[in-house]
């Protein structure tokens, strides 16, 4: 009896899911049309709101046009970093310093993972490194191959070394960048000190205890080629793929050295310009930091940085020799590449803009506030963090979940006494957690699929680092929350 073949399993875009959110979001309303809740003001401050307005069509149809209005300043910053990074990445800048970095160090492989996880983190947590990290399963599975490892070490070093960063965004514009925005988007001004000093104690303890994991596992496997977790077809492949051969030999030259240091400086600089110093009582850099935005460092925002990436890839450029024409070409490549990301933060936008405009954001609030209002702020740190843990599955992309979940999340923190800047954190702890073993994501999975590693060895590996991850997590989550609150 012939059997029917399979049909194969499809999974929903990130598009989709928010299309349909914005249209269940609509739907929810007309069903609660009229539903009351106490008066609370709106978020333009043009008057005071108690009831849900059942969406009309128009409603519906024009929100990601008006979500694009309201997250111009982030949209237009992303496009401009993409265009910065990838004039970067084609410098080459970047791959031939990391194999530079890995010959000094020849004989010394455990430290070369840790110097590789920690540069990793760093990119993760201060500009979002993910995508740009695809490139390196490859140079860096060779790499760890010849040293006697297995790819596990090879994805780990890149994967948690990235995702450890992002888990702990201090000012990653794709998560606590998008994040700030969605709170000022509803009249709450975050508290940048804040942020950074929750998501400092996050990026350090998850790097230290990724670095932890992945070396005890790469000494592991060294000292036993049996102890790996790899099922003899991944081994197979993996000596076909990297046994034999050994990663390109690229020149590290001066060139190259100025452009990191270039590269350095740029994110260096967005850094101390967005560290409110003000707050801090230092005033060393009021007047002459606003010569080429006409704010000062501590007062920078999507913008400025907007301008300050788009000068500093031209001087890139410029150090490389690029001709003109392949400036532009190469800029307007690298925007192209976030152009999916923008157009997610508008369709995410627009939700949060529907959910305003039909007053239903402030039922939610309404709602859950009687719901949390009773709990202590440890359960409430609990409950939002499991609650960003399955959203993040709805909603693969951090900036589009920012904008769909902070408006109410962190108004409803607000709501109840708790701070808001904490909530911020925990949204970013939450989606980076995930966001290692989502099967939606394409970091994941690409890294994945270039070393040949099934998706079930890698949650094999991270299951129970994950876990713990989890906790450490939540232990500064909930700390921090008690403090600021």
């Amino acid at each position: 009896m012939m059997t029917k073949p399979e049909k194969k399993k499809r999974e929903l875009t990130s598009f989709s899911i928010l299309f349909i959110i914005i249209i269940l979001l609509g739907v929810i309303t007309i069903f609660l049309n009229g539903q009351t809740f106490s008066p609370q003001e709106l978020r333009d401050g043009s008057g005071i709101a108690d009831h849900v307005i059942g969406a009309k069509l128009s409603d519906i149809f024009m929100s990601p046009f008006f979500g694009f209005k309201e997250a111009i300043d982030i949209c237009v910053f992303i496009l401009v970093l993409g265009g910065f990074l990838n004039i970067v990445t084609k410098t080459g800048a970047l791959e031939s310093g990391i194999q530079h970095v890995v010959k000094k160090l020849k004989g010394n492989e455990i430290i070369i993972i840790v110097i590789l996880m920690i540069l990793f983190s760093i990119g993760g947590s201060t500009y979002g490194m993910a995508e740009e990290t695809i490139p390196f399963y490859t140079l860096l599975g060779a790499t760890m191959i010849a040293s006697g490892f297995d790819s596990i070490v090879a994805i780990g070093t890149v994967l948690l070394g990235s995702g450890s960063g992002v888990i702990g965004s201090t000012v990653n514009p794709f998560a606590t960048g998008t994040a700030m925005d969605a709170l000022k988007g509803i009249g709450i001004e975050p508290h940048v000190g804040t942020i950074l000093i929750v998501g400092t104690l996050l990026w350090v303890s998850t790097t230290i205890f990724s670095i932890f994991i992945v070396t005890k596992y790469a000494k592991k496997v060294k000292a036993d080629k049996g102890s790996t977790i790899l099922s003899l077809q991944e081994q197979q492949d993996m000596h076909e793929l990297f046994g034999d051969q050994a990663a390109e030999d690229l020149e590290f030259t001066k060139k190259h050295k100025t452009i990191l240091t270039v590269f350095g400086i740029t994110f260096l600089v967005m850094i101390v310009s967005l560290i409110p110093w003000g707050e801090f009582g230092i005033t060393v850099f009021e007047g002459w930091t606003s010569v080429l935005t006409g704010n000062s460092f501590g007062e920078w925002y999507f913008g400025d940085l907007a301008m300050w990436f788009f000068v500093m890839g031209i001087v890139v450029a410029v150090i490389n020799k690029f001709p003109e024409k392949e400036i532009v070409n190469t800029f307007v490549a690298g925007a192209a590449d976030m152009l999916s990301v923008v157009l997610i933060i508008v369709v995410a936008r627009g939700a949060s803009v529907l959910m305003q405009t039909t007053h239903l954001d402030l039922f939610i609030l309404d709602r859950a506030a009687g719901v949390l209002k009773g709990l202590s702020p440890i359960l409430f740190v609990v409950g939002a963090f499991a609650l960003y843990l399955f959203l993040s599955f709805l909603i693969p992309s951090t900036s589009g979940l920012a904008y769909v979940s902070i408006p109410v999340m962190g108004a409803l923190a607000n709501e109840v006494g708790l701070s808001p800047d904490v909530m911020v954190m925990i949204f970013v702890s939450g989606c980076g957690l995930i966001n290692l073993i989502t099967p939606t994501s394409g970091v994941v999975m690409g890294g994945l699929e270039i070393t040949k590693v099934n998706y079930s060895t890698w949650i094999k590996f991270i299951m129970k680092p994950l876990i713990i991850m989890g906790i450490i997590n939540l232990i500064i989550l909930i700390g921090s929350m008690l403090i600021f609150s």
